[in-house]
């Protein structure tokens, strides 16, 4: 194990917490090798000066920071850019990160819910770089890691609630994975932004079984409102036939009512047979 990580190890390591995470920088000197490959780099640089500037100037865009190896070792500064930027050729790489959001497809996993019903989910997942250096330094494939991290997050929480649940809770089973997927991905410097659940596939027998039930339940739903219906018509026959006995002038009215409108209908039609 070299100086450098063995200093990463020990609780007095220097590296510091900024805005955009841990700084992960050597302490230690370079070696003489190393001073010489450098002196010899930077002599190169001058005597083929101005053409040395073609390999030395690089040039990252607003959305994307660099990250530089002298010698195999951070460079000091943490990541470079927006914008121009320095390197010495033949002692120094640099990797490009690219910080803006990603998306990716959660391919449909089968989960055995609470209730032990199988069903497939998939999902989506939105993630973003916060911190280029853990991103290049911490995890040798961040977004292959995040996509393995959470199919298998995806599957521990859906194993945890009922079908009923997984159907009608969707806003806070996508909440449950974001806090979940963010807090095992911030030691590589990924932030989770949004996790949504795409669809939720049943078995064709539990879908048929529950179409039937549903269609059981409309038919209960309208037996109760066609009872229900009946009852109010005999209560209002019952406060008519309480009226009548009361009032039997309105039962005369209520027995001359028909003889009146058939003598109304026979006066108009004979009328517009006249006409």
């Amino acid at each position: 194990m070299d100086h450098y990580q063995k200093q990463n190890n020990h609780p007095n390591h220097s590296g510091q917490h900024s805005a955009g995470g841990v700084s992960y920088t050597s302490t230690d000197s370079p070696g003489l090798c190393a001073f010489i490959l450098t002196l010899i780099s930077y002599l190169l640089i001058v005597a083929t000066f101005p053409f040395s500037l073609c390999l030395c100037i690089k040039v990252v865009q607003e959305y994307e920071r660099a990250v530089i190896f002298r010698l195999g070792r951070l460079l000091k500064g943490g990541a470079k850019g927006p914008g121009i930027f320095f390197i010495v050729p033949c002692i120094d790489s640099y990797r490009k990160v690219d910080l803006r959001t990603v998306s990716f497809d959660v391919p449909p996993q089968e989960v055995l819910t609470h209730d032990s019903v199988t069903v497939a989910v998939d999902g989506v997942i939105y993630f973003s770089i916060k911190d280029a250096l853990r991103v290049v330094t911490a995890v040798a494939d961040y977004s292959h890691s995040t996509r393995l991290l959470a199919a298998t997050t995806l599957r521990n929480v859906l194993g945890t609630r009922n079908l009923a649940e997984i159907l009608s809770e969707r806003e806070s089973i996508s909440a449950t994975m974001q806090s979940s997927l963010d807090d095992a991905t911030d030691p590589w410097g990924v932030k989770v932004e949004r996790v949504e659940i795409k669809d939720v596939r049943l078995p064709v027998q539990l879908q048929r079984a529950m179409a039937a039930e549903a269609e059981a339940a409309r038919e209960a739903r309208a037996k109760v409102i066609a009872a229900e219906g009946e009852q109010r018509a005999s209560r209002a026959l019952k406060e008519a036939a309480e009226v009548i006995n009361e009032s039997p002038a309105a039962l005369q009215d209520f027995e001359h009512q028909p003889a009146y409108t058939l003598s109304k209908d026979t006066s108009a039609a004979r009328a517009r047979q006249g006409a």
